[in-house]
């Protein structure tokens, strides 16, 4: 006799460590009353081939962000719930903006600049939307890499954040992070879409830039767009670049 076990429910994300981080910033900083800024940061678009890499930045209000959607890791999610969830987001958070990249970008300044600066330009647009700068930043992974943007490209845009904590995992368990996964996964979607119908035999609207077998197949048969990142490794002999090592898809 099989005996079955109910497999335990997914912990879903919540604002729990927000509450926490503005616990531990207000006793630090002796502010005693009033709501602090929050804001969740997370990225897409790292590994693909070819498309902007994209920064979502979510704000919520600690401890009046009042019930948060059901958010979770984009890549939980199917693209119409993300859809769907977008609304929601917008309504809950204080300010929401996703920040871009170019290929060019990329090509110039490598990954890890490039996803700095879609960062500082998403940071610039909630705190240009909120006429101040949020309290702290909740970043998903182990490394800060907001302070490598390119410094030339960012005389213009607002200073980055002040206390930045960073949190593995972030995007499954902390409502701010999925929600801000979400709007860069959908924005970033939508646009790859776009592109997809001015060069369509990349099949970029169901790949959406990655390194799909068949997106490769177009890549060597029609060689690249003026959207692919070119320091990539695009199965087209060495590309000049060192990036490409790291994150080939």
């Amino acid at each position: 006799m099989t005996v079955r076990t109910a497999r335990p429910a997914p912990v879903l994300p919540d604002l729990a460590l927000e509450h926490s981080l503005a616990g531990a910033h207000r006793a630090q900083t002796g502010v005693a009353e009033g709501s602090l800024l929050v804001a969740g940061m997370d990225e897409v678009g790292r590994g693909a081939l070819a498309g902007p890499v994209s920064v979502g930045v979510v704000v919520v209000s600690v401890p009046d962000a009042g019930p948060y959607p059901a958010v979770r890791d984009s890549k939980a999610l199917s693209a119409k719930r993300r859809t769907a969830l977008v609304p929601e987001i917008l309504a809950w958070g204080a300010a929401a903006a996703v920040g871009h990249a170019e290929p060019g970008e990329i090509d110039r300044y490598g990954i890890t600049a490039a996803l700095a600066l879609a960062g500082r330009r998403a940071w610039h647009r909630v705190v240009w939307d909120l006429g101040r700068t949020p309290d702290l930043l909740l970043l998903d992974g182990r490394d800060n890499w907001l302070p490598k943007a390119p410094a030339p490209l960012c005389g213009a845009l607002a200073p980055g954040p002040g206390a930045v904590h960073l949190q593995v995992k972030a995007d499954a368990t902390c409502a701010s992070v999925a929600a801000a996964s979400i709007v860069a996964k959908v924005e970033r979607d939508g646009l790859m879409t776009g592109l997809a119908e001015a060069f369509p035999a990349y099949g970029w609207a169901g790949n959406k830039g990655y390194g799909a077998s068949a997106h490769r197949l177009a890549i060597a048969a029609q060689g690249p767009s003026p959207y692919h990142r070119m320091s990539w490794n695009l199965g087209l002999g060495r590309a000049p670049g060192g990036e490409q090592a790291e994150w080939t898809a």
